[in-house]
């Protein structure tokens, strides 16, 4: 415990660096302040809603030394599911490849249809963060995240071939933007998914809306405290505001991530990791309800306000979180491996391992009743 003479050295430290740092905060309130004027309110609007969900890469590994298995299971709101795999960091990237293609050469699956689109047959020319994982040499399991998230962006790609008896409103889960796409590679995976809304509406006058809702970001991180000075969205009816490029790019250590198609054209300002554009929404009707960052397609910033006004309608029923995309939260509660299902997937690795061990699998059974982390009774 911290004695009281430090607690009052650290009191005025602490003053000290705040009131030497105001003019960080100042700064923060002159940027944000021209947004107050720039809101909007949202009109409810009877749209079809649904979402789909990766399993959390945190939630889901299936660990036993020195396996760590981890499953690549995507599901909608409907509890459709999309794929279910089984991958460790070990997992031949080549043995991957071919998971993907029939015999014949055709997609087997839907990451497989989104590497023929792009006219790519390997993971290593798709995505500029998994590696070749040769036998022998160290392995990063973060070649892993990025496959999930290929495998999402697959899953989105595919759904948009389906048939769609109403105007719908897709609900991506996280913002609508890309690190680990090869240069180039992501812009065109944003046309082809362009092209296939377009074709809805040409072919069945259906009405596809693409957006992506994250639970945080660094942009709404950087000027909560600022916009709550400047009454930024603490209105008394759910709101939206549209952020300037200017704001995004100062809170990203990376700007790029920020730069849509309004940049491209400018020196070394393509966009490359953008698909959407920032909007910060107050689904809510009470002056400090939640406000979320929303991605809206880049293409449909037009129809921003059909769009929120169709998440509204959805968010209004969030539970349990309040003012969310309740479909959203209905694709995590069928994307999460828990309770009943974990165990018996734990059970999965035992049962391998077993097999693997033949003659020797006895000591096993041995080791599954050993304590693994004696340390924990110091809690009890």
């Amino acid at each position: 415990m911290i004695d009281p003479v430090t607690q009052a050295q650290l009191r005025k430290a602490i003053a000290d660096c705040i009131h030497t740092d105001k003019g960080v905060l100042d700064a923060l309130r002159a940027e944000i302040r021209p947004l107050k004027n720039s809101m909007h309110p949202i009109q409810s609007r009877n749209t079809t809603s649904i979402s789909l969900v990766g399993t959390d890469g945190g939630n889901n590994q299936l660990r036993f030394d020195p396996f760590l298995v981890q499953m690549i299971r995507v599901v909608d709101s409907s509890n459709n599911e999309y794929c279910l795999e089984a991958v460790s960091p070990t997992t031949p990237i080549r043995k991957l490849d071919e998971r993907q293609f029939n015999a014949d050469g055709s997609a087997k699956t839907a990451l497989g249809e989104m590497m023929r689109h792009l006219g790519i047959d390997s993971l290593l020319a798709l995505s500029s963060v998994i590696r070749s994982n040769s036998i022998g040499k160290p392995v990063s399991p973060s070649w892993v995240r990025a496959y999930r998230e290929l495998v999402e962006w697959a899953t989105l790609f595919a759904i948009l071939k389906k048939y769609f008896a109403t105007d719908t409103l897709i609900i991506f889960d996280g913002l609508l933007r890309s690190q680990i796409f090869a240069k180039g590679l992501f812009q065109r995976f944003l046309r082809a998914i362009e092209k296939r809304i377009i074709e809805h509406w040409e072919r069945d006058r259906r009405r596809l809306y693409l957006a992506g809702v994250a639970k945080r970001s660094k942009v709404l991180s950087r000027y909560r405290l600022a916009m709550a000075l400047e009454e930024v969205l603490r209105v008394n009816y759910p709101a939206y505001v549209e952020v300037p490029r200017s704001i995004e790019e100062k809170a990203y250590n990376w700007p790029g991530f920020a730069r849509g198609d309004e940049r491209t054209g400018e020196t070394d300002k393509t966009n490359v990791f953008a698909g959407g554009k920032m909007f910060l929404v107050k689904f809510g009707s009470k002056p400090r309800d939640p406000v979320w960052p929303v991605d809206i397609f880049e293409p449909q910033i037009g129809d921003s306000q059909a769009i929120l006004g169709s998440m509204l309608a959805d968010a209004l029923n969030g539970f349990p979180i309040a003012h969310y995309p309740r479909c959203l939260q209905k694709a995590h509660e069928n994307a999460a491996l828990v309770d009943f299902d974990f165990d018996v997937l734990q059970d999965f690795i035992y049962d391998g391992v077993r097999k693997t061990l033949g003659d020797e699998a006895g000591s096993l059974d041995e080791f599954q009743l050993e304590d693994a982390d004696p340390a924990q009774r110091r809690y009890e």
